[in-house]
This record gives structure tokens, C-alpha cells and sequence, in this order.
């Protein structure tokens, strides 16, 4: 694995460095999303066609006078993760006006916030970066791309993007990898909400009076010791099990919170890369079971959950999954690199915000953060460090 860590040309950061190539800058962009043009002396071209040199330092000190950088701001990761920072990122991009029903509402922008400005400029004018007053033309863009919580890890690490989105803790997606303390002491983990993992079954397998398993059927189950739904309760069928790839961070949680070893062998009958696959072959299906991330499940659709039991407790979808002692809630994470930039910071905190965590959060079936750790989140990405 190759690390980017260290100084580069001579005493240029790391982060400094990719911001003066714009080597980065709009790689992972998707459809609808451009990134900001470079030019060979290494400035950044912003959406108003205005041309500035990339600036924005790590601590967001900017002593030499030039403009803050509008390099587009670049993210990878996890499925889990994306439809927090992927829709968040949308409404970012479309920058609409204070009273836009659909993405910036008159009782957000006017009633909350008490301010006239679009939404990006908003959420970005608290880190200095000044307001352009157009649509679909933020301070900077944000660009998030879709893979696995193992690449948004690296790609952070590596360098190759700001932000890595990932649905598992970094020390359990980089284990076994030669990674040195010192570089794991570099990843500022930024939790952005939590998920529930509730266990999800084919219509036909809920219709036919599977309703709930237990923890150690499960576990049986992913162990290939249970093949057959008669042997849980259910209809004589062949059980189809599913699980996402090795790599994701869906599946490394699963493992670590199933089993107690984010390596535990799991026997999967097929495996997906990401959550919307996943979901899909449980739809398509008439008698498969897989664990799969609160923003796709169906409960009403073709991918219903089941119940867990555990003990003397069962846990449900819409009742208890967000609850501590539930096996398969975990955090998701949005890990930057040493210290976090300007940029980061200002999106983060924009995703972080009441408007996000129920925009972004809620509305795709996760639990935003409590009081508590909402304010712990808030202050590592606070406007203060950078004034």
C-alpha cells in the first residue's frame, strides 16, 4: 500500500500538495456533479469562471492574502455511507435559494437559521469562503463516488481524496494491512450518524410466518450449518444466503459484531458489492436472507425485515435497532487525514448541521447522532478552528 503521508516536494503538505495540482479534483465527480478545472501553474478555476490559486491549508490559515481554494472537494467510500453524503453533496451542488421547498426551506433557512443566503453559501460563508449567489454554482463543489468503505479508507490515506466514507472503523478495515500506529493516529474519524442493521428476508420467506430468528440461528446460518428455512421456522425451501464482498464495511461489521472478528469466515452463498445490489437479489429472490443497511430496506416491498432475538429481547425495525446493546448498530464514519481543512470542515459541518442530520440522516431511514455526540461531532469541524 502505497502512503502519501509524509511531506511532499520539499516541506509542501500532503494536503497543501494535492490542492496545488488539483490532481485530484473531480475524479470521483458523478453525473450532474463537475469538478473545478487546473490549469499548469496549478490554480483552481471556480464555477463563476474566476481564476484562483488553491490555498487552503490545513489549519485554514491564509496569511498570504490569496483566495481560499475552490478545488471541488472529493469523496469515496461506502454504499452505507453514500446516501448521507451523496444526497448531502447534491443539495451542496444546487446551492437553491431560501425558500426552496424541496432543499432549503423557508422554515430551515428563514425560521432556523435566520439567513437570506443559498444554502452552500450559507454553510459555507461561516468558514470564510464568500457567497457566489448563483445556483448550481456553490463556493466549491462536492464529489462523492461510490465503492467501499476499504477504498474510501485508503483513498484518504493514499491521498487520492479528502473524504473517506466508511460504515466500519478504520482499524478494522485495515487490519492485517501493515499499518503503522502512527499512521492509523492520523485518521480524524468524523461519525455522521448510525445505523441499524436489521436482517432481511425475501417477501415469500415473511409472507410464509418467518417473522424473527435468533442470534445464534443467525450465526449458524453464515457458518453454512443451517441450509434449509424449515430448520428456523419456515417453509421447506433452500435458504439463499447472502452477504456483501470482504472488503465492505457492511461486511466487516457484520462479522465483527456477529462474531466477535472483523475476520470470522462467513460462508455467503453469493456476495455483492454494494448495498443496492444486495437488495436488489433479495427482491428478485423467493427465499434468500442477507444483513443489509437501514436506507434499503423495504418494509412494506419486496425487502422486509425480520425481527432478531437475543435473549429475552427481540429487536425490530422502527423499535430498537439504534438501541447500544443491539449487535448490529454501528456508527458511520467520514474519516479525513491529519488535520481537517477548511473544506471538509465546512461540508462536515454542513452534514452535521439540525438541516442535515434530518435531511440527510433521518430521511434515509439512520438515527442522527444524540445531543451529546452531536456536539462532540460539531467540535472537531467547528468554524472557530479556522478563524
Amino acid at each position: 500500500m502505497t502512503r502519501q503521508s509524509k511531506r511532499a516536494n520539499g516541506g509542501t503538505s500532503r494536503r497543501n500538495f494535492l490542492a496545488i495540482t488539483g490532481s485530484t479534483a473531480g475524479a470521483l465527480a458523478l453525473a450532474g456533479c463537475s469538478s473545478s478545472g487546473d490549469d499548469s501553474n496549478g490554480s483552481s478555476t471556480e464555477g463563476n469562471g474566476e481564476t484562483t490559486k488553491a490555498t487552503d491549508s490545513s489549519n485554514g490559515d491564509n496569511d498570504s492574502g490569496q483566495k481560499l481554494s475552490t478545488e471541488a472537494l472529493t469523496a469515496d467510500g461506502s454504499s452505507t455511507v453514500y446516501p448521507i453524503t451523496g444526497d448531502g453533496a447534491s443539495f451542496w451542488n444546487s446551492n437553491p435559494e431560501p425558500g426552496d421547498e424541496d432543499y432549503w426551506p423557508k422554515k430551515w433557512a428563514k425560521d432556523e437559521y435566520s439567513t437570506d443566503k443559498r444554502l452552500a453559501d450559507f454553510f459555507a460563508s461561516k468558514y470564510g469562503y464568500e457567497a457566489t449567489g448563483k445556483r448550481s454554482s456553490p463556493p466549491f463543489l462536492a464529489n462523492v463516488a461510490l465503492s467501499h468503505s476499504g477504498t474510501g479508507i485508503e483513498g484518504v490515506m493514499e491521498g487520492r481524496v479528502d473524504i473517506g466514507d466508511a460504515s466500519a472503523p478504520a482499524k478494522a478495515e485495515l487490519e492485517g494491512k501493515n499499518v503503522s500506529d502512527s499512521e492509523m493516529k492520523k485518521f480524524v474519524d468524523h461519525v455522521v450518524g448510525v445505523d441499524g442493521q436489521p436482517i432481511v428476508v425475501s417477501k415469500e420467506i415473511k409472507d410464509a410466518g418467518v417473522n424473527k430468528i435468533t442470534l445464534d440461528q443467525l450465526k449458524k446460518i453464515y457458518k453454512g450449518q443451517v441450509s434449509n428455512w424449515s430448520e428456523v421456522g419456515g417453509p421447506d425451501k433452500e435458504m439463499l444466503v447472502l452477504g456483501r464482498a470482504p472488503d465492505s464495511g457492511t461486511a466487516t461489521s457484520f462479522r465483527s459484531n456477529v462474531f466477535g472478528d472483523a475476520n470470522a469466515q462467513t460462508k455467503p452463498d453469493q456476495r455483492y458489492g454494494k448495498n443496492q445490489q444486495l437488495a436488489q437479489a433479495v427482491a428478485q429472490a423467493d427465499n434468500a436472507i442477507t444483513y443489509l443497511a437501514l436506507a434499503f430496506v423495504k418494509p412494506d416491498g419486496q425487502v422486509p425485515p425480520i425481527g432478531l432475538q437475543i435473549g429475552d429481547t427481540l429487536y425490530e425495525y422502527g423499535k430498537n435497532l439504534g438501541a447500544k446493546d443491539y449487535p448490529l448498530s454501528r456508527d458511520l464514519h467520514a474519516y479525513t487525514w491529519e488535520d481537517t481543512s477548511r473544506r471538509e470542515a465546512a461540508f462536515l459541518n454542513f452534514i452535521l448541521s439540525d438541516f442535515g442530520q434530518e435531511t440527510f440522516v433521518k430521511k434515509n431511514n439512520y438515527f442522527a447522532l444524540p445531543k451529546g455526540r452531536l456536539e462532540e461531532e460539531r467540535k472537531k469541524v467547528a468554524p472557530s478552528k479556522f478563524d
